[in-house]
């Protein structure tokens, strides 16, 4: 499959777990973050709309920002 290199802004603490992951790590997030993105863009929901229930679905499970930022601080 042919690859193209994008740009996306995320929060600091997000680039510095991506920078800190070793090169399987990340390329699972790649592989994951080009699934998300493709799907999003197929859809006829809107790409707010679609991050807005991620979130929405996350919350219900029990995820908060706490628990986020010790998820992306492993390591």
């Amino acid at each position: 499959m042919k690859t193209d290199q994008i740009t996306i802004r995320v929060d600091a603490k997000a680039a510095q777990a991506y920078r800190a992951a070793s090169e399987e790590e990340r390329r699972k997030i790649d592989s994951l973050l080009n699934l998300k993105l493709r799907s999003a863009t197929r859809s006829q929901v809107s790409l707010k709309t679609y991050m807005d229930e991620i979130s929405r679905r996350a919350k219900q499970r029990g995820l908060t920002p706490e628990i986020l930022d010790s998820l992306l601080n492993e390591g």
